[in-house]
């Protein structure tokens, strides 16, 4: 009996759709409601996968988030503190009111399941400087 390895696409979920083109994003997102909030359950399961480079604008989510990495390389950055380097494998625990904004590296595409509460407010973009300052 011979077997032959192939290259696949081994996601659990659906990449979902493009995300609007809005101010909250710069390059292409998408995005995949895996499970909404409704009233029992009162927070959200969203998979997020970004092209090479994309980013999310400064934001808050006044519960917290926790993000799930599930593959490529991403930047995750709090305000106020130096930005990291995160990886498949890693979870990361966004304090509840705290500004931070996470993205895909330059040259890696970047998944990841958001869990959180409603309601994010948006801030204002982050800069070529903050995204290249990550090491």
């Amino acid at each position: 009996m011979t077997t032959q390895a192939t290259t696949q696409d081994t996601s659990i979920f659906p990449k979902g759709f493009v995300a609007p083109n809005t101010d909250d994003y710069t390059g292409t997102v998408w995005l995949n409601g895996l499970s909404m909030a409704d009233s029992v359950f009162p927070f959200s399961v969203m998979l997020a996968t970004f092209a090479p480079g994309s980013r999310l604008r400064w934001h808050i989510h006044p519960d917290g988030q926790i993000l799930l990495i599930l593959k490529g390389t991403g930047y995750y950055m709090e305000r106020g503190k130096p930005g990291r380097i995160v990886h498949k494998g890693d979870v990361i625990k966004c304090a509840p009111g705290v500004a931070h904004t996470h993205m895909a590296a330059p040259n890696s595409s970047f998944a990841y399941i958001g869990i959180e509460s409603r309601g994010i407010k948006w801030l204002e973009r982050v800069t070529d400087e903050e995204y290249n300052s990550v090491k």
